[in-house]
């Protein structure tokens, strides 16, 4: 019988990733880690895509020279209109405003859209990032992390002295306090 604290065996899943990234060390990472890998010329390049989870990751690696911003920029779009729930991976240096000068300018273009922004300072963030995203937004993942979330609501309602006292003055109990 299973107990609470074994683990689960490691999640392995399908990655379609774009050929560019071909010698890119976050692909040797993810083939350590014994994920599929299918290479694609298809797809936009440093682009990588979970399928079981519906997620895209564009993979955006500084410098961006100031005249290749509406390169940028343009890919990007590009990116957004094909992908639903997708990141761009910035992967910035450590020092300096560069890094934050792109991600203010990314963040402002693409305010209203279903855009996100993961930060990384190096390729194990990325995978690690990457991984955890996509993990959580995959069945049978996204289930089980509803289930825990509504176990753990019914425990806040059953434990909370708030919440019965709110629950007391709503059906009029004279004895809780107004």
């Amino acid at each position: 019988m299973a107990t609470y604290t074994d683990k689960p065996p490691p999640w392995k899943t399908t990655v379609i990733i774009s050929a560019t990234l071909r010698e890119h060390e976050v692909s040797g990472m993810l083939t350590a880690q014994q994920h599929r890998l299918r290479l694609s010329d298809s797809i936009q390049p440093g682009a990588i895509i979970f399928p079981l989870s519906g997620t895209a990751f564009l993979l955006v690696e500084l410098p961006v020279l100031p005249d290749m911003e509406s390169v940028l920029i343009e890919r990007i779009q590009e990116f957004v209109q094909i992908h639903r729930n997708c990141f761009i991976v910035l992967c910035t240096p450590v020092n300096g405003t560069e890094g934050l000068d792109v991600l203010a300018l990314i963040q402002n273009r693409f305010f209203d859209s279903n855009l996100k922004v993961m930060p990384v300072l190096s390729n194990a963030e990325i995978v690690n990032g990457m991984l955890k995203i996509a993990k959580a937004t995959s069945k049978p993942y996204v289930d089980l992390l509803q289930d825990h979330m509504s176990l753990a609501k019914a425990h806040v309602i059953e434990t909370s002295p708030v919440w019965a006292t709110l629950s007391g003055a709503a059906a009029g109990d004279p004895a809780s306090p107004h």
